[in-house]
């Protein structure tokens, strides 16, 4: 078990982990998907929004806006049409209406109360600023790819995000839904991690690429880190 007392800040990745990305993600493409008749499952548009995704950032850096907006052109060229601008935008436009979890903004409050809250996400600054205001707590530090000018699991984010907190990594916990985005990266750069696995008894890999990695702690939700957390006394 983890001894929590040796943390002094926590570091979340946000999409998949506070908010729920896989189904805005799928009220996003679903309907656009449907209207050119494509008959692809759920499972299927996630898996494929992964491979695409993973392979957009891999290459030199570009806004996750224009990201999402290749990714849809990518489903377009594997279905069979030509995206409208309106289309292309749709995904990115989709951020500002994703829900956190039912657990998120809760959780947060408790674990902010023992330990200080920052961010290392995939995203744009701007695409972030909608999802800061439904998570509801203050981030000491908000760490973006944007800033970064890379994507994880690019080792940059989160040497830029050691590098911001300016505590030793033995009093960094990262907390991430995605083993492929997340935990491989953080724990070969000594950080403990805590994977939040919130696909836990679901079919297929979801929205990020599948990978295999030992973290420190497994929880199906935050709302379970932040009771086991709270059963310690500070």
């Amino acid at each position: 078990m983890i001894n929590f007392d040796q943390y002094k800040v926590l570091t979340f990745d946000c999409y998949g982990t506070l908010i729920d990305w896989e189904n805005g993600i799928l009220e996003a493409l679903k309907p656009l998907l449907l209207a050119h008749n494509s008959d692809l499952n759920d499972n299927k548009i996630l898996e494929l929004f992964a491979k695409f995704e993973a392979e957009l950032e891999q290459g030199e850096y570009i806004k996750y806006r224009e990201v999402l907006r290749r990714v849809v052109q990518k489903f377009g060229e594997r279905i069979g049409f030509e995206p409208t601008a309106k289309e292309l935008n749709s995904l990115a436009d989709s951020i500002a209406y994703w829900l956190p979890f039912p657990d998120t903004v809760e959780a947060l409050r408790t674990l902010k109360q023992n330990f200080r809250l920052a961010i290392i996400s995939n995203v744009d600054d701007d695409l972030f600023a909608f999802s800061a205001k439904r998570l509801e707590v203050k981030f000491e530090q908000i760490i973006t790819a944007e800033q970064a000018k890379s994507y994880k699991p690019s080792l940059n984010n989160f040497r830029l995000a050691i590098e911001r907190i300016n505590l030793p990594i033995e009093e960094i916990l990262h907390v991430a839904a995605s083993v492929y985005h997340d935990i491989v990266a953080a724990k070969s750069l000594g950080l403990s991690t805590v994977w939040v696995n919130r696909r836990a008894g679901q079919q297929g890999v979801g929205a990020t690429v599948s990978a295999v990695s030992q973290p420190d702690l497994e929880v199906p939700d935050l709302k379970t880190l932040a009771a086991l957390i709270s059963a310690k006394q500070f």
